[in-house]
């Protein structure tokens, strides 16, 4: 724990629901659960990671963005790496899996087994680039069944902002952020007031690098973070607006064109996708 000097827990479950709607729910292609939806995580977790030395951090900043290509606003690149890679751009950090793991348990979303943890960053680390971020969300094939973290590396002058949840969290290098990605998120200037605006991202810090990776919860894990899945007709009956086929502006969040989706939360709409596992 000495890597770790604070651990942040928001709400993020007071849903600025737009009407007709009440409230916010997800379904899922994947077979398992076509047929089913949860609510959004409502919390957002931001762990203050210290590991990094200055050295450390240049290491991964220089190999993140020699392996993306990011131009223009919202422009958004991953790029895999594997474990001998970050420990080469950062070789003074001694066990950054187990690192990354042991920040992640302060969470509790997988429970207490530092283990469940540890599987799960070492399964797959990417580098993600930005240059700012236009309001969206991530809900396609299996991620309707994840968290998201995002460990900062390079960030200057940016909140990550969920307009949904009432979110605006400045981030600073060695950030480590936990979130539900099916909701909106987008990165913003302090200046902006919550809005995604293409023009402060021009000039100088233009780029921001994180390294991340998903988190997979099982039915019980969802269940005990209050988000269970339940038949699509009982978020039928909530009057849930489905985050999967949403679409938002990409510099206020605002939902576009609620009136098509007023019938998505039906069983006769849901997809599957013979494809996921």
């Amino acid at each position: 724990m000495a890597s770790i000097s604070s651990h942040r827990l928001i709400a993020a479950d007071m849903h600025r629901v737009p009407k007709p709607f009440r409230a916010f729910a997800v379904r899922s292609d994947e077979p398992r659960h076509a047929f089913d939806a949860r609510e959004p995580y409502g919390r957002v977790h931001i762990v203050q990671t210290t590991f990094f030395d200055a050295g450390s951090l240049a290491g991964l900043v220089a190999q993140g963005y020699a392996r993306v290509n990011i131009e223009a606003f919202s422009d958004i690149d991953y790029a895999t790496t594997t474990l001998e890679d970050l420990a080469a751009a950062a070789p003074s950090v001694v066990d950054l899996v187990g690192k990354i793991a042991a920040a992640l348990q302060v969470t509790g979303v997988l429970g207490d087994d530092l283990s469940a943890y540890r599987s799960s960053v070492a399964t797959r680390i990417d580098y993600l680039a930005s240059c700012g971020a236009g309001f969206h969300n991530d809900v396609s094939r299996h991620w309707s069944g994840c968290l998201f973290w995002l460990l900062a590396l390079d960030v200057s002058d940016v909140e990550f902002v969920m307009p949904h949840a009432g979110v605006r969290l400045a981030l600073a290098p060695g950030d480590l952020v936990v979130f539900d990605q099916t909701m909106a998120h987008g990165l913003c200037r302090p200046d902006d007031n919550g809005e995604a605006v293409a023009t402060s991202f021009e000039g100088s810090n233009r780029h921001q690098l994180f390294l991340t990776g998903e988190i997979l919860l099982t039915d019980a894990h969802w269940a005990a973070l209050g988000a269970p899945w339940l038949p699509v007709e009982e978020h039928e009956r909530r009057g849930a607006l489905d985050l999967m086929v949403a679409e938002f502006d990409e510099r206020s969040g605002v939902i576009k064109r609620l009136r098509a989706l007023r019938d998505c939360m039906k069983r006769s709409t849901c997809h599957i996708d013979e494809s996921a596992d």
